[in-house]
């Protein structure tokens, strides 16, 4: 079951300072690392606002390998303070690992390059590797080797192609009702309105195939106050509340996250 996450623009709106937005972006980031989320969305709530290119840009920044980051991201002032950043380690990330090391069948992350006309792949291992894919240079792209040490030979592969969890995607909307209209697929909405979310009733989403989309509303706004009227318009969603008894006024967006996700989690392997 592929699970994705769909968050508001405005979840950063309780924190004032740049650095303290940062640093909930890579708590958030971590949460959907950990759990192996497929693509974050995140949707625009209200009017237009900066918070959207930094949620962009950094959810972004911590998803590519540090030894691509010079070569995709320039400095920008979305990334002034990416040294509070806690890295993501996850299995894309791997340290390049000594040439020599390298065997047939290995997945790498690189970025297309130019060299004299012909293009090559860099995945961090100072020894460009020639690239006959269609994308062009500046392209990050996933590549399996074909032949190991030393005639190193590329394919080009989608992430989904790789035996280990090789990141989220990053996608951006104008917001909630048109993703949900678009959404194929069944839908769970986070609400302290819904039902308790037990296992009994997460079951039929667990037990199935198709792809399963989190929505999280804002620390202003549930999801159903965003939605407002067209809430009876969404098809296949269901609405619980993984926090019941809960002893705070709110429950913040990044432990929502962390808390909704174990449950699904821990029910989803049990």
């Amino acid at each position: 079951m592929k699970l994705s996450v769909a968050i508001p623009e405005s979840a950063l709106s309780d924190e004032s300072l740049k650095i303290d937005k940062t640093r909930k972006i890579s708590v958030l980031a971590r949460a959907c690392a950990i759990f192996k989320i497929d693509t974050i969305y995140v949707y625009q709530e209200g009017k237009y606002n900066e918070d959207m290119d930094l949620l962009i840009t950094i959810f972004k920044y911590l998803e590519t390998p540090q030894f691509l980051r010079k070569r995709l991201f320039p400095k920008m002032n979305e990334l002034k303070f990416a040294g509070v950043l806690q890295p993501l380690k996850i299995p894309s990330h791997v340290a390049p690992a000594d040439a020599n090391k390298i065997k047939t069948g290995d997945v790498r992350e690189g970025v297309i390059i130019s060299i004299k006309g012909k293009q090559f792949v860099d995945i961090g291992i100072n020894e460009p590797i020639p690239f006959f894919g269609k994308e062009n240079p500046g392209k990050r792209v996933t590549v399996q080797f074909k032949t190991g040490y030393p005639n190193f030979s590329v394919k080009e592969i989608q992430k989904n192609e790789s035996p280990a969890y090789w990141g989220y995607a990053v996608k951006e909307r104008a917001n909630l009702f048109s993703l949900l209209t678009e959404w194929r697929g069944n839908i769970i909405i986070t609400s302290r309105k819904g039902r308790t979310a037990t296992k009994e009733q997460l079951a039929k989403y667990l037990n199935s195939d198709v792809p399963m989309l989190v929505v999280f509303g804002s620390p202003q706004k549930g999801v159903h106050e965003i939605l407002g009227g067209k809430m009876k318009n969404v098809q296949n969603a269901k609405t619980l509340n993984f926090f019941p008894n809960q002893a705070t006024e709110t429950v913040r967006l990044e432990e929502a996250l962390l808390g909704t996700l174990s449950i699904i989690n821990a029910y989803d392997t049990s």
